[in-house]
């Protein structure tokens, strides 16, 4: 990989009745097995955050929801050693149930207390806390 190469990834922080999901990294997953975080993924080449951020819902959750098109938070993480800047944004439940994909072993419904007390990723657990004011 390119020494200017920087990834771009998406989170999602669903609330549902002052809520979030919260999801389980699988544990076949390379990178953060067993770790709790919201829906998340890359974005791919030419494709816009706003509709990344629509796909990982979908792909991963299968929930109907509505997007906010303006990101509550923006921060720079790593992955592998490559910086990652992940865009996130805020999205409200509007129905159905969450079925679970490959990427995830287990899902909960939690308080931002409750998420920032299981999830070791800082930087969102504060947008956790900015989506549910």
């Amino acid at each position: 990989m390119g020494e200017d190469l920087q990834l771009v990834a998406v989170a999602a922080v669903v609330v549902r009745d002052g809520r979030v999901l919260a999801m389980r990294r699988a544990s076949t997953k390379d990178a953060g097995a067993g770790l709790w975080e919201t829906l998340s993924g890359r974005v791919s080449p030419g494709e816009a955050p706003l509709a990344a951020v629509r796909r990982e819902i979908i792909e991963e959750s299968g929930l109907a929801v509505t997007v906010e098109t303006r990101p509550i938070d923006v921060y720079v993480a790593e992955r592998g050693g490559v910086p990652m800047t992940v865009i996130v944004y805020r999205a409200l439940w509007v129905g159905g149930e969450v079925r679970v994909s490959e990427e995830h072993d287990e899902f909960r419904w939690l308080t931002p207390a409750d998420f920032e007390e299981l999830s070791t990723l800082t930087r969102l657990s504060d947008a956790v806390w900015k989506a549910c004011r």
